[in-house]
């Protein structure tokens, strides 16, 4: 009898934390799914950002600006799109 206590015990103690895992992987997929629905990528980089998005050093970036690269500013704050970017290599690649 005794371990007939025990073994239920046991098996109940097992359905409680299968219970919980499965809780928390509820909670883990739905945060995850609220964050992909909820992810908004940046279009608008720094030009240091920018840099390194166009995979190039900050001097070559802002060689890129002279090239004709848009750049928009505004009260003195430099940004530029990733569609600029995309958009420039596009037309000076060989």
């Amino acid at each position: 009898m005794f371990r007939l206590l025990d073994y239920k015990t046991y098996v109940g103690v097992i359905l409680v934390e299968l219970e919980t895992v499965n809780i928390l992987q509820n909670m883990v997929s739905e945060t995850i799914q609220r964050a992909i629905n909820n992810y908004q990528p940046n279009e608008w980089l720094s030009l240091k950002e920018g840099a390194s998005y166009a995979g190039v050093s900050y001097n070559t970036f802002i060689k890129f600006r002279e090239m004709g690269l848009e750049v928009t500013e505004i009260d003195s704050i430099k940004r530029v799109s990733k569609s600029s970017i995309d958009s420039f290599y596009h037309q000076h690649s060989s």
